[in-house]
């Protein structure tokens, strides 16, 4: 009787088994199916890619299926461009420079020695960012600026390497020349002077680069590819773009802004030796600052006759004054563009009390937003840099190198309204309001009059014979680099003075006041 169970039992499970083994041959046959799909698509995927990169006329049909068929989100990384030939040149040797100064002095200097490397034919090491200067910031160069970018975009021109080659390095024993080049030179002196000492030393170390060469005089095509490196190849890293258009689309969403540079900072008072408005205590404090830097100009310094003559940034409660008498309205919003304001939020009541709609970054993002970047000033110039540029107005308070560079960009992108405060002339129709000799009506047709034609319009950079020093900054007005031909006589003729403005808002007055 056991015997027969069993047999029962087994011809039981037998067909039992074969549906698993048909189950299990089943499976097996889709696994290999999608397998086989995955595959083929994948192949098709990479096929259709290539042909777009190499071709891109080819499989124009089959891209546009595939496009239909793989939905690809727009935030994922597209196909890196093709790259510019590079230039083939024999490199006279190896420049490597140390930039000295805040962001925009440094984001100059590096426009110039590339210019540089182009006209000796040299190679470019990667350039040094200033880590021992009053802000202390120990960001690299691939901390701000997207290096890849850099190098690749200008390979055409200059060849540019991450760091020297090793047998350069001190390692053996190797050491490079060490010289800062003289100010405002032309392509005389470097050729001159500079490229022969290559003969000798293989590699040559500018350890200061600011202002190194001059604004006028060279040949078009160098004056352009200083614009090229400016606003093309100096592109800011990912995380900083990222979050610079943020903070831009959070202004823009509350409506048109002013960008306000108000440059009245401790470095700069310092600085310049500037203490009008401030206390006994904080003027002391400012020029002990001053004695702790050598490097800081002469040490006995006046203030007031610097501020008669122009030479101080304008407190925050003469800035009030004039945006009132430019015409802005207590509800114009006001993107404050700068550091920790000297003497902190009170000194900025008499700004905040005539424009309650002022704003900082710190007000408009998070604190996990800023974590990276709050302990690099020059990150943070970088976002105050991008909200300056893409603002409706800006107005620097002190025409330090972020206004003149800013002021350069906002030209470069269609002369962008750029108010350029004659700060000699506002100190004495200010002081002359305030003494009760000027009324506030008369006040504001003065300070209206006296900017009718500092806004940004078309005009020449001014040239001054033997003093580079003093004629405008290349980077203010870079006017080689506005028009394809070589002359650009009737875009910056005397009578034009077209000014490119944005759409009219109601939040805004109507050209500023002025007429």
């Amino acid at each position: 009787m056991e015997v027969v169970r069993s047999d029962r039992g087994i011809e039981k499970l037998a067909p039992l088994q074969g549906q698993m083994i048909q189950r299990t041959r089943r499976i097996q046959v889709w696994f290999v199916r999608v397998c086989s799909s995955i595959l083929v698509w994948a192949c098709l995927f990479q096929i259709v890619s290539v042909g777009e990169l190499w071709h891109p006329r080819l499989l124009t049909g089959l891209a546009g299926f595939t496009k239909m068929s793989v939905r690809v989100e727009d935030s994922l990384p597209s196909s890196p461009p093709s790259l510019v030939p590079a230039r083939n040149y024999t490199s006279n040797g190896f420049l490597k420079v140390s930039c000295n100064g805040g962001l925009n002095q440094m984001r100059a200097a590096i426009c110039d020695m590339v210019t540089i490397a182009r006209l000796l034919n040299l190679t470019l090491v990667v350039p040094e960012l200033d880590k021992t200067s009053f802000w202390a910031d120990h960001s690299n160069f691939e901390d701000i600026f997207d290096v890849r970018h850099f190098i690749d975009s200008l390979r055409d021109e200059v060849r540019i390497i991450k760091r020297l080659p090793k047998r350069f390095s001190g390692r053996y024993q190797y050491q490079p020349l060490i010289m800062p080049p003289v100010s405002w030179s032309n392509e005389k002196y470097y050729l001159q002077q500079i490229l022969p000492l290559f003969n000798k030393h293989r590699v040559i170390h500018f350890n200061k680069t600011d202002a190194r060469l001059v604004n006028n005089g060279i040949p078009i095509e160098l004056q352009r590819l200083r614009c090229r490196v400016n606003f093309q190849a100096l592109k800011f890293t990912h995380e900083i773009e990222a979050l610079g258009n943020k903070l831009v689309r959070i202004i823009q969403e509350k409506g048109s802004y002013v960008a306000l540079h108000l440059r009245y900072e401790m470095d700069m008072l310092a600085f310049s030796g500037c203490t009008h408005g401030c206390t006994e205590e904080e003027a002391e404090e400012l020029k002990r600052l001053r004695y702790a830097f050598p490097r800081w100009r002469e040490k006995e310094i006046v203030s007031e006759e610097r501020r008669s003559q122009g030479l101080c940034p304008l407190t925050p409660e003469e800035t009030a004054l004039i945006l009132q008498a430019l015409g802005f309205v207590n509800t114009t919003q006001i993107y404050i563009a700068s550091g920790e304001i000297f003497g902190s939020e009170w000194r900025l009541a008499a700004l905040r009390s005539a424009f309650p709609r002022i704003v900082k970054k710190e007000m408009l993002l998070g604190p996990e937003d800023l974590r990276l970047f709050r302990n690099h000033s020059s990150q943070m110039a970088a976002l105050d840099f991008m909200v300056s540029v893409a603002s409706n107005i800006f107005i620097p308070t002190y025409d330090g190198n972020m206004a003149r560079v800013v002021e350069g960009h906002r030209r470069y992108l269609g002369f962008r309204k750029t108010i350029q405060l004659d700060r000699k002339r506002l100190v004495e129709l200010l002081d002359l309001h305030q003494n009760g000799t000027l009324s506030w009506d008369k006040f504001t047709v003065a300070v209206r009059l006296a900017h009718e034609r500092r806004m940004g319009q078309p005009a020449h950079r001014r040239i001054i014979a033997n003093k580079p020093k003093e004629e405008d900054y290349f980077y203010a007005n870079p006017q080689e680099c506005f028009c394809e031909s070589t002359s650009c006589d009737d875009l910056l003729g005397p009578g034009n003075t077209t000014i490119v403005e944005p759409e009219p808002d109601p939040d805004m007055p109507p050209k500023l006041g002025l007429t």
